[in-house]
């Protein structure tokens, strides 16, 4: 059965060793830092456990993400649950609980790839997505090795240890060493699984592993980057940042034990690579980060509906034209998650169900990462100044001398002066703010450097076929041509 937001804040409190500005953390729920933004998952598991929308989020008690989907109805009903979570947080929680639940049914859908000649992870794979999906727990990931010397393999650093490896085996398991960026969303999350996303060289063996391990388990380090909550004034002055920062991670494993259960892949640097791409994994991530990212465009247009109305310019030829453009690349983001649905896949020829069309799902990833960069650029344009010149905080407004003078000169025709710094706000958070420019990059590299997944376009997109199509054309005719 799912959880209850008070669950899960309890599962939290397992003395994970989280640090922060020179200091450890000593309950992520109650820490200025975190607090906010776990009590907004723990939302997200309300709204499973016992809302309106449990019906669309579940289905048998489980969360719809942990299926493996058998149709293209079942796909449609997967990115429904999505939906809801993502407008939940208007798109700015990026790895929620479902993320590496849609990753863990690619698992699920094909275990096969596990086996290898190295070490069987099969059972493991099918046990790793049973126990979370049975326990409703929040899995996050660090599939990045540090960038320490991208010119060297992980075995060839200039240190030992650099990148997470297995440094002895024993019985009941192994133990490793090393680090991972980039853990997202790891210091609210129950599991982290440790792996790489990347592609190996051969000599890399000893890095050719992936496990997942609770995240209190001993040994295990998360060096936290800035918390833009921590910094937030107030959800009137920070109203997403203070709501909605996932965080970042270093994870730095410090001879950690893991048992042979949680291991899914063992010194085999294709399986490492493949359990990603071969399995429907990846096409999965892809299907709950293109409805988030298809919600948050649809927040930061509405964003700028707002801000154009408030400013009493959105009926200017211009201004209405950039709001044409913002809706069309809307519908883009929408076309792109209801496309890949209807080119859905079989998986294994149709023993693992099946799962969104690879070419689209590749590519949304592709427009993603050029176009949210582009969308900011015009909604900065139709906010103009009135975002920077804004009260240094809500309490400006309260001020008996300086509230009148705050409701007299920060205004619009028909909207009072708190709905506009109220709006502006919200704008700047999203659009301008420190919070805001990590989400630029986050969406530039959210499945990884370009590099990858382009590759991976180009490796198994439908090159054949355009390639064959130009082809027929150069076949049709000949120097007889020449006149």
């Amino acid at each position: 059965m799912t959880r209850s937001g008070q669950e899960y804040l309890a599962s939290l409190r397992d003395g994970r060793e989280i640090w922060l500005d020179g200091e450890r953390v000593g309950d992520v729920t109650t820490h200025p830092a975190f607090r906010n933004t776990a009590a907004s998952v723990a939302r997200l598991y309300d709204l499973a456990h016992d809302s309106e929308h449990t019906p669309v989020l579940t289905r048998g008690g489980v969360h719809r993400a942990f299926a493996v989907p058998r149709s293209y109805e079942d796909l449609v009903a997967r990115r429904q649950a999505y939906k809801v979570w993502a407008e939940a947080s208007f798109g700015f929680l990026g790895r929620t609980p479902d993320c590496m639940a849609g990753g863990a049914a690619g698992f699920a859908a094909m275990p096969s790839l596990f086996t290898t000649e190295a070490y069987d992870g099969s059972a493991a794979a099918l046990a790793y997505h049973r126990r979370l999906a049975e326990g409703d727990l929040y899995p996050a990931f660090t599939l990045t090795n540090p960038q320490i010397d991208r010119t060297r393999s992980a075995s060839r650093q200039e240190e030992d240890d650099l990148v997470v490896r297995v440094v002895a085996e024993k019985d009941g398991g192994i133990v490793v060493r090393g680090a991972k960026m980039m853990g997202t969303a790891a210091t609210f999350a129950d599991e982290v699984i440790v792996g790489t996303i990347e592609p190996l060289a051969p000599e890399d063996v000893e890095h050719a592993v992936c496990f997942s391990v609770p995240v209190g388990t001993p040994g295990l380090r998360f060096v936290s980057r800035t918390s833009y909550e921590a910094r937030a004034r107030s959800v009137f002055d920070n109203p997403l940042s203070s709501r909605f920062d996932e965080n970042d991670a270093l994870l730095v494993c410090d001879d950690v034990f893991v048992p042979w259960e949680r291991v899914l892949v063992y010194r085999h640097v294709e399986a490492s690579f493949r359990m990603w791409w071969g399995t429907p994994a990846y096409l999965n991530f892809v299907h709950q980060s293109a409805t988030r990212f298809w919600t948050k465009l649809e927040f930061l247009t509405g964003l700028a509906i707002l801000i154009t109305k408030a400013n009493n310019t959105y009926e200017l030829p211009p201004v209405t034209q950039a709001i044409g453009r913002l809706l069309g690349r809307v519908a883009q983001a929408k076309a792109f998650v209801l496309a890949a649905e209807a080119s859905y896949e079989e998986v294994d020829g149709g023993r693992g169900g099946v799962a969104p069309g690879k070419d689209i799902s590749f590519a949304q990833r592709i427009m993603a990462g050029e176009l949210y960069p582009q969308a900011l650029q015009e909604i900065k344009l139709l906010a103009g100044g009135g975002v920077i010149q804004l009260p240094a905080s809500g309490q400006d407004l309260l001020h008996p001398e300086l509230g009148p003078l705050v409701r007299k000169y920060i205004r619009s025709p028909g909207t009072p002066a708190e709905d506009r710094v109220k709006l502006l706000k919200l704008a700047w958070d999203a659009l301008g703010s420190e919070f805001a420019g990590r989400h630029e990059q986050y969406e530039r590299f959210y499945h990884g450097a370009p590099h990858v997944y382009l590759t991976q376009q180009a490796w198994e997109g439908d090159g054949p076929a355009c390639e064959a199509l130009a082809q027929s054309c150069l076949d049709g005719y000949d120097l007889g041509g020449v006149r």
